[in-house]
């Protein structure tokens, strides 16, 4: 079970689902959403993801996406797109334990901020990672 909480603890999730395409996102909506130079994001399932305690507030970011955060302390939570509802993108951070999910790779690193400077060996897609 993997469990997180914005930084108030307003907001409790937890999910029992397998992970997947843990990464950290380098897109400039991202990094504006949360005010950092990356994000790290991990998928689950849509119907696997449960609050336990509040409700965030949402913000529709694109024409496909939303985002939800903390109404309280602005703690970025989760992302999902119209275009894989079944899926929703949560942040690796809010997890109560995120070194439980260290990333993968490393996606849309076409719009990275030029004073990154990646040196820890994962792979690094300009866009989305190759389906396969």
């Amino acid at each position: 079970m993997l469990k997180g909480h914005c930084l108030c603890g307003a907001v409790r999730y937890e999910t029992a689902a397998l992970p997947a395409m843990e990464t950290l996102c380098h897109c400039t909506m991202c990094r504006r959403a949360a005010g950092s130079p990356m994000v790290g994001w991990f998928t689950v399932p849509r119907e696997s993801y449960r609050l336990v305690a509040g409700e965030p507030a949402s913000y529709r970011s694109s024409e496909h996406a939303t985002r939800t955060f903390c109404r309280t302390c602005g703690t970025a939570l989760t992302f999902q797109s119209t275009r894989h509802p079944d899926e929703i993108d949560v942040t690796t951070c809010s997890l109560d334990n995120p070194e439980q999910l260290p990333p993968r790779d490393h996606t849309r690193a076409s719009t990275r901020l030029s004073w990154i400077k990646l040196a820890d060996g994962l792979p690094v897609y300009a866009e989305q990672r190759p389906k396969t």
